[in-house]
């Protein structure tokens, strides 16, 4: 059961709010006073590691994937500054960790190989053939030849 705070990556994995480490600091960029004395830039910090909301498979499955953007402790780091007010920040950051977590854990699809159909191979030799004569007509005409 999800509790307030709690963030819903997918239907089977929720980050529990003890486990999101939020920090807020001062945003760069343009946006005059309000900008440089508040803290609206918001970093979420999230052990992949030591996680209890994804089970072994998950958790190695995601450490395999998010494995440049982890620091060396495991930690997922994601920050947020778009917007002048933290408590926007601080939703566009959830839902950033909670995106990159669906992409690296989402399934990947297994290739079926499949064969060309009957169809398939007869139009590519027919086109093949259409080439080799267009391309024997392009020849030096003998004098004998009245064609």
């Amino acid at each position: 059961m999800a509790v307030a705070g709690d963030l819903r990556v997918n239907e089977r994995v929720v980050i529990s709010a003890e486990e999101l480490h939020e920090t807020a600091s001062r945003s760069g960029g343009p946006g005059g006073q309000h900008v440089n004395r508040r803290n609206t830039r918001v970093t979420i910090r999230w052990n992949v590691q030591e996680t209890n909301a994804l089970d072994a498979t998950l958790r190695a499955r995601a450490m395999r994937r998010l494995g440049e953007r982890l620091t060396r402790r495991n930690h997922l780091v994601v920050h947020a500054s778009r917007h002048r007010s933290r408590a926007r920040n601080r939703e566009l950051a959830r839902e950033r960790l909670a995106q990159l977590l669906r992409e690296a854990l989402a399934q990947r699809r297994t290739r079926v190989s499949t064969s060309p159909s009957r169809g398939s191979r007869q139009r590519a030799l027919d086109a093949k053939r259409r080439r080799g004569s267009l391309k024997r007509g392009r020849g030096r005409r003998s004098l004998g030849d009245d064609a």
